[in-house]
């Protein structure tokens, strides 16, 4: 599996990418993994602040249907609307073509709390 070092990972297997007062927001490998074959992304929030470990839509496997927590909270500034046409990129790439969510940081400094990809690893046994 990968888990690429210049990543933020939280407990309940997103990841975040910041540059500067952005982070693109997904899925991990293993996520997407134990999801199976993705079908369907649902965010219900663009444009809404959401607060950090709240729900901010869905992700639909076949046989499961998993919330997606913020890892930080923000704006959300768009979904990526290519996965509406091919959701199966969160699967085939989860940390490029399959990112889910774009957000305006509120609160930048609430990066320093989320996991190095080490600290993720060694939460999921990897």
């Amino acid at each position: 599996m990968n888990f690429p070092a210049d990543l933020k990972y939280t407990k309940d297997h997103e990841w975040v990418k910041v540059s500067g007062n952005t982070a693109v927001v997904g899925i991990t490998d293993f996520a997407q993994k134990e999801l199976g074959d993705i079908v369907y992304v649902d965010i219900t929030t663009i444009g809404e602040t959401v607060e950090k470990e709240q729900v901010f839509g869905t992700i639909e496997a076949v046989k499961t249907v998993s919330d997606l927590f913020m890892p930080v909270t923000g704006k959300v500034l768009e979904a990526n609307k290519d996965i509406d046409s091919a959701p199966e990129s969160v699967n085939s790439d989860p940390y490029g073509k399959g990112w889910i969510i774009k957000v305006e940081l509120s609160n930048p400094s609430d990066v320093d709390g989320l996991l190095s990809a080490d600290d993720y690893k060694k939460l999921i046994g990897a």
